[in-house]
């Protein structure tokens, strides 16, 4: 559904990004993650067709964003990090507004279907500017949702949100991906990502530097913690004859630590299998992996 292929962006002698690439299939809930100034925004930018590349290109549903930027943006759904609200006009003026120069026919049932999804029904009648800043956040995610889009594109969508409009978001987010729509989300906030994105997109000063489902980056990125009913002496070295396998590190509470450069935990479960296998598990949260392959920017 998304389509990256070696976008590079240039704003005079910075390179914001370069070469980057990746895709997000159908229905995927992709986090996007990486320091400030790492290039998250400058991305979603590009893709939103807001701004163009320097070089590359980015694919909608096979159609190239510069190239028809109507068609594209008709099914895309962008909600920036500041959203761009009218903060004079009321809550459902505005909403049905975005409606209306998004070309969708009956503006009004569209703009009340998106309050309604984002918790809004309530201050429709309430100017924006009198809303504390996480009504304005939903206000600026009914906008994005008012053409009913495939594909959602949304930096940092729960800024400024107390903890449980954080969830009640959250779990819009995965009703809003269920079947079709495509969703890529750039967040701060890890916790959320791995509540929410099946997949993860990380991005270093301007580079992408890794991107894979969360538990095999973790299984790559870590070590598994293994516990068996009966371990007996020579467990460490089976453990460590398994191809990949680095080090085995015995732990307090009669577990073990197995690390390895790969993606080893089929193995190690066969390996293991016959000893009573009651425990395997990778021992590392996305916080660790986010740091490692970001250290030097900013956590």
């Amino acid at each position: 559904m998304i389509e990256v292929e070696k976008l590079t962006r240039r704003f005079g002698a910075h390179t914001a990004i370069e070469d980057v690439s990746f895709k997000v299939e159908r229905g995927e809930v992709v986090g996007f993650l990486g320091p400030n100034g790492a290039g998250k925004t400058t991305t979603m930018r590009i893709l939103s067709g807001c701004i163009g590349a320097t070089q590359g290109r980015a694919l909608i549903d096979g159609m190239d964003v510069l190239e028809k930027p109507r068609e594209v943006k008709s099914r895309v759904g962008y909600l920036p990090e500041v959203p761009p609200l009218y903060g004079n006009m009321s809550v459902g003026d505005f909403v049905a507004f975005a409606a209306r120069i998004k070309g969708v026919d009956d503006a009004e049932a569209a703009a009340t279907r998106a309050m309604e999804q984002v918790g809004l029904l309530d201050v429709r009648e309430r100017i924006i500017d009198h809303l504390s800043k996480g009504y304005r956040q939903r206000v600026g995610l009914a906008q994005a949702l008012v053409h009913d889009p495939d594909v959602l594109i949304l930096d940092e969508p729960t800024s400024g949100l107390d903890p449980a409009q954080r969830r009640e978001i959250r779990e819009l987010l995965r009703a809003l991906a269920e079947g079709e729509r495509t969703v890529i989300l750039s967040t701060h906030v890890l916790g959320e990502v791995e509540a929410v994105c099946e997949r993860v997109i990380i991005i270093n000063e301007g580079h992408i530097v890794a991107r894979d489902r969360i538990d095999a980056l973790a299984a790559r990125s870590g070590a598994i913690r293994l516990r068996v009913a009966r371990p007996g002496d020579d467990l460490p070295g089976v453990l460590r004859s398994v191809p990949g396998v680095r080090e085995v590190e015995a732990q307090p509470d009669g577990s073990w630590l197995v690390h390895a450069d790969d993606d080893v935990r089929e193995q190690v479960a066969r390996a293991v299998v016959d000893r009573g296998l009651l425990e395997l598990a990778i021992n590392q949260q996305l916080e660790d992996i986010y740091l490692r392959l970001t250290r030097g920017g900013e956590a």
